[in-house]
């Protein structure tokens, strides 16, 4: 059963091969290896991972996404650079700079999607179904500590008929 979103279709995935391709010509064009990709999107945030004492991305967290066919909806953000965007008012991301790190904020958006739900009188397990998910990924969304999946972050997104950049902040800590 296909639940109507905003704009009445079914959500898509979020092309991980895309993501990976697009990191890929980068890291080709600019002669770095898996690992210098690593940290040059680790050092993004330096002033952040310095006050944080955190550890770095893995490079297998990059490389291994299409074989995985997801990547965490956090680490997909270290790829995301703010730029130009065909309507840049709504759907920027936040300035990140070396004392911040985007992350995504998933309080707001379970409430999101329960308030939607609840508006269109459907059941979690239907809305999953819609999702292409169970459940209890979308109840846990609630209590969730570090992410979810970019591909279903992104379908709930388009079944929101919202823009990512809704959920997603300059996280200093």
């Amino acid at each position: 059963m296909a639940v109507p979103s905003g704009r009445n279709t079914v959500p898509r995935d979020f092309d991980i091969e895309a993501l990976f391709d697009a990191l890929d010509r980068q890291r080709r064009s600019r002669g770095l290896t898996w690992h210098g990709v690593a940290e040059e999107l680790w050092n993004q945030s330096a002033i952040l991972n310095v006050q944080r004492d955190d550890h770095p991305i893995a490079t297998t967290t990059l490389t291994g996404m299409v074989k995985r066919m997801d990547i965490s909806c956090q680490h997909a953000l270290f790829s995301f650079i703010p730029g130009s965007t065909a309507d840049p008012e709504k759907t920027a991301l936040p300035v990140a700079g070396p004392d911040r790190r985007l992350r995504w904020d998933l309080k707001k958006t379970h409430v999101a999607i329960d308030t939607a739900r609840r508006a269109r009188n459907l059941t979690w397990p239907q809305l999953a179904d819609a999702l292409h998910c169970t459940p209890s990924q979308l109840t846990g969304i609630r209590t969730a500590r570090f992410a979810i999946g970019m591909r279903l972050a992104m379908r709930i997104v388009v079944w929101l008929d919202r823009p990512a950049s809704d959920f997603v902040y300059a996280a200093k800590w």
